[in-house]
């Protein structure tokens, strides 16, 4: 509240300044026009002139707000505008009487009273019309300012909704995660392999790395890779006659930004749909390119492929392309394409921006 009452002091400021600036400049006109015929200094005339402006414009800005309640049938406008034509005789009568000394003499005088009766009449013709369109710019400039107020609003709306969603998505990622890494050292445990304490250390400390960084707002290349690597690591350790891995990054890519977990995620589903479910495993191989504004990512696997695993997204992948989406719109996509004879490819394409820690 006192935000907006800071911020509307200024504006009303504004206004004001408009408002004097604009009867200044026509109430001149008015006076010019009137030095034309008058036998009065040019000065002299203006500046009545210039009087009759500040009362017609006193009398428009005090019926701006005041009574605050009219009736029913009775526009605001109209009190403003027959305010003004009110306002102008008794303005014109006070601008004589003050040039003249605070004198009602020059009544008695024939030149007084014609020049009294013309800027009068001038003012009365001018002065309406001139407040009616006050009022229009005024309004077509509180509809300019409503319109965009309502536009920041819309556009702040539509930016929480997407961190919103963003964060729902990297929710369902965090336990889709953990879950099928947990799994994975209970397939040890359940068939007693000598391995799984090994396994299970290098799980705590791979987590002990990877957790932390599970809220982050931003990631690098960089840092995906080093996560990428030790789930590899553990997951060789689980079957390492049936998965061997090869993980290639172009020089200055590593800085470059990636949503966190995108990496990983594509490593998990070539792990979990394409070297798991075959009997020979296979080769994971990533590569990691820097070109001009992209930066290309591809996750390829030899294991069973598309058709056998089922061809489809799956839930880790369905909500990467979405964070992709809002994320970074149009400027980053996500492909998953076959390999010949068996095996997938994902392709995730990024901007090229750099990443922060």
């Amino acid at each position: 509240m006192m935000a907006m009452t800071i911020g509307a002091a200024p504006a009303s400021l504004r206004l004001v300044g408009r408002r004097t600036l604009y009867a200044a400049g026509f109430a001149t006109l008015v006076g010019l026009f009137n030095s034309v015929i008058s036998t009065s200094p040019t000065t002299l005339v203006v500046g009545r002139a210039l009087i009759v402006g500040a009362c017609a414009l006193a009398a428009f800005s005090l019926f701006e707000g005041w009574p605050r309640r009219l009736p029913v049938r009775l526009a605001r406008w109209v009190v403003q505008v027959a305010s003004v034509v009110v306002a102008v005789p008794i303005g014109a009568f006070a601008a004589y009487w003050l040039t003249t000394g605070g004198d009602f003499g020059f009544l008695q005088q024939n030149s007084a009273r014609i020049g009294l009766g013309f800027l009068t009449l001038t003012s009365l013709v001018f002065a309406p019309w001139i407040a009616f369109g006050a009022m229009l710019l005024q309004r077509e400039a509180f509809a300019r300012s409503q319109q965009l107020a309502f536009a920041l609003e819309r556009s702040e709306l539509e930016r929480q909704a997407l961190d919103a969603r963003m964060r729902l998505l990297q929710a369902q990622v965090q336990p889709h995660f953990l879950f099928n890494t947990l799994a994975n050292v209970q397939a040890l445990v359940d068939t007693g392999s000598p391995e799984a304490s090994q396994v299970l250390g290098q799980l705590v400390a791979y987590l002990r790395a990877a957790v932390p960084r599970l809220d982050d707002a931003s990631s690098t290349i960089g840092d995906e890779v080093t996560l990428a690597r030790s789930y590899l690591e553990l997951m060789h350790m689980r079957m390492p006659d049936r998965l061997q891995f090869e993980i290639r990054v172009d020089g200055g890519a590593a800085d470059l930004r990636c949503p966190p977990l995108a990496l990983l995620t594509l490593v998990e589903n070539a792990v979990r749909h394409g070297i798991d479910p075959s009997e020979e495993g296979g080769m994971i191989g990533i590569h990691i390119q820097h070109l001009g504004d992209c930066c290309r990512i591809v996750v390829s696997d030899t294991g069973v492929g598309l058709q056998q695993s089922g061809g489809g997204l799956g839930t880790g992948l369905s909500a990467l392309r979405e964070r992709l989406q809002l994320g970074f719109g149009d400027s980053a996509s996500l492909d998953l394409t076959a390999v010949s004879p068996h095996g997938a490819c994902a392709t995730l394409r990024l901007p090229a921006q750099m990443g922060h820690a």
